[in-house]
Parts: structure tokens; sequence; C-alpha cells
């Protein structure tokens, strides 16, 4: 699962929208109902994406194996992480497939474009990793995210940097997303609040020379370098400070919780770069017994261990079995359902706000050590010479 394997696997696993009539609001046919699972399967971005949605199916392949009143059929839609793609995808499921409920979208910007399709629709949503801290006050009624925003996230981060770390000068890197910029501000804003020194620069996620900002990084000298963006660009952006000479420590967010990230930056050169990220990965139940069990389970399976929001695509799935359980088969009312659900799940206690948010949740950190992301701990609690 990880970065290039997963996306072969990903070919193997991926199933595609089909046309079977209906209207929005989806239900069952009385012997089972359709999970839509939406995200980048195939684009640059899959290695981040195909490890909640194998954590779905795995979950949803476990229900049906006891043999249910009601089954659930679980289809995907590769949006490749693009709106224009999204948008289309979510109309067909609705219309077409008749979902009672969407795992995703995976990214903050194609949940943007994506979600008022699906109020429209009355369709109800999880996200296993769309971290944008503004979806949730859009207002929607069918919105909801298993995991911490980019305030939570970037907070927990920005504590890590200065009480972790002991960083006095943080300079600042975003890619300028939806994702990216918002949760750069965040961690900017934190470290500022922990009397830290700052400096931000921009760098364009399309380029692939970011000279530029490598040469504000080298003339700051900072302690810790922090960047808002995804692995492809951060393996990309730690190779060339490196080569610059700049030897502060590198950090970012979920979105670089891969080990494409090293790969991107050649052999060992990404090396002790810690990795924020409201998802567990903790394969040792270090920090869960739970998520140990469920591991054991996704290797078992997968023949791979468990890589960035596995275990919330799971959490996800589990929220909507829950509802199903409990005889909801139609859209509106697992949407009523979810608004009071409290479960206990592999990452955390399943429950969420009147916005969509979970009700808890805590940030991790992670250390890059070659092609490995080993758990450090709690962002709040941790310490790292």
């Amino acid at each position: 699962m990880r970065a290039t394997g997963a996306v072969a696997l990903s070919a193997v696993l991926a199933v595609s929208a089909s046309a079977c009539g209906g209207d929005s609001g989806g239900s069952g046919d009385g012997d089972s109902v359709t999970i839509g699972f939406m995200g980048d399967l195939t684009g640059e971005s899959a290695g981040i994406v195909i490890p909640p949605k194998q954590g779905a199916l795995l979950a949803i392949e476990e229900y049906n194996a006891t043999n249910p009143k009601v089954k659930i059929k679980f289809k995907t839609y590769d949006s490749q992480g693009k709106g224009e793609q999204a948008v289309p995808l979510a109309k067909s499921a609705i219309t077409k497939d008749k979902i009672v409920g969407l795992i995703g979208p995976a990214f903050s910007g194609e949940s943007q474009q994506v979600d008022p399709v699906l109020e429209e629709g009355k369709i109800p949503s999880i996200s296993a990793s769309a971290t944008n801290a503004a979806l949730s006050k859009n207002g929607w009624k069918f919105f909801h995210r298993i995991v911490g925003n980019d305030d939570v996230q970037g907070t927990g981060v920005g504590t890590f940097i200065t009480s972790g770390l002991g960083a006095k000068k943080v300079f600042v890197v975003h890619d300028n997303s939806e994702y990216g910029k918002p949760l750069g501000t965040t961690v900017e804003r934190t470290v500022k609040a922990a009397g830290a020194t700052t400096q931000v620069g921009v760098i364009d996620p399309n380029a692939s020379d970011y000279s530029a900002t490598v040469n504000q990084v080298k003339a700051f000298a900072p302690d810790a370098v922090f960047f808002g963006g995804y692995y492809a660009q951060a393996g990309k952006l730690v190779k060339q400070l490196r080569q610059a000479g700049v030897k502060a420590r590198f950090l970012s967010g979920d979105g670089s919780l891969d080990p494409g990230l090293a790969k991107g930056a050649g052999g060992t050169v990404a090396d002790g770069s810690v990795i924020g990220c409201p998802c567990l990965i903790d394969p040792t139940g270090k920090a869960s017994p739970a998520s140990k069990k469920f591991s054991e389970a996704y290797k078992a399976k997968y023949k791979t261990e468990t890589a960035i929001y596995s275990a919330e695509g799971y959490d996800a799935a589990t929220a909507f079995i829950a509802a199903i359980k409990a005889g909801n088969t139609k859209a509106e009312d697992i949407n009523k359902f979810l608004s009071t659900v409290d479960v206990p799940g592999v990452s955390k206690q399943i429950k969420f706000t009147p916005q969509g948010d979970p009700a808890s949740s805590a940030i991790y950190v992670y250390q890059i050590k070659g092609a490995t992301l080993p758990l450090i701990g709690d962002a709040k609690t941790s310490k790292l010479n």
C-alpha cells in the first residue's frame, strides 16, 4: 500500500461507477445498500487515498461476512483529487448508483465542490482525510469527517515544533492550495504565539524548481522548516533544501505522510523529517490495542502494513455500518443516525459535532527513517532532540 504498490493494487480493487437509475436521496433495494468512496485513486497523491479506501473495504467485507439482513455494496469513484472530475462523479453516484452514503471526498478542494451536490441530493458523507477547517463552517447538514481539521492539526504540529523540538526560528512554506495554505497559516500563528520568529514562503506545486523559496529559507537560517502541502512536492523541497546546505529540521502535515516523500527526496535525504497527522498508524498497539487488531487484519488482507488514514477509512465505514445495523437504509435516515452515533472506532470514539467534525481528535507525529514512518507519539507531549 506504499505509494507505487498501492497504486497498482488500486487498479485491481477499484470499481467504476455503473448506471442503474434512481433519484436524489438514495435507498437500498431491501437486501442491500450502496456506499461510495471518492478520491484520488490513480493520480500523484493516490498513496494517501488508497489506504483509507482499503480500510473502508475491509470494514464492509467484515460486516458482509456476518450475513446481515442488509448487505453493503461498495463502489469507488476515482476523482484524481480534481473537483471538475469529482462533481460529475458525485452526480452519477446519486442519480444512477443510488448511493446512501459516501466515504469522501478525500481532499479538501474537491470536497468544497462536491459537498454542495451531496447536500442537494441529501446524501451523507464522511471524509477520512479532508482537513480544511472551513469545510465544517458551511452549514452543511450531510457533511461529516473522521479526522481533526487543519486548525487542530496546525495547532498540534506548531506546539510540537516549539515544545517538542524547541525551535526558535521557523520558516513556513505552503503550496497556496485550499489544504496547504490554511495549514501553514495555523502552524505559523501557533509558533509565533509561542515566541518563535517566523517567515513565510510559497511554492508553485506544478513547478520543479523551488530555488527562489529555498534561497529565502537559507537566508533566514531557521531551526525548523514546515511545509503545508503534499508529499510529491515535499520530497522535492527537502532534496533542494539539503542540496542548498539547509540543515534545519523539516516538518510537514498529513498530506506528506507517505513514503513517496522520502523517495522523492532521494535515498535517506529526508531521514529525521517529522510528519504530523490527525491519524493513527499504530501496528504495534503503542497508542491503541484496537489499532493493533485492525492492523493485523489489514495486513492479512492486503499483505502490507497500515498507512495514512487506513484506520480512519475503516472508522468512516464503521459509522455507516452502525447506522445500517440500526435499521436505517435510506440516506436521510442514515444521516439522522450519524448525528447521534457514538461507537468505538479504531482511531478514536466515533462521534460527531453538529458541524460534522469529530468530537475529539489527537494529533500524532511520525519520523521518517528510510522507507518507514514510525510513530513518535502525541504531538502535545512528545519530545525529539
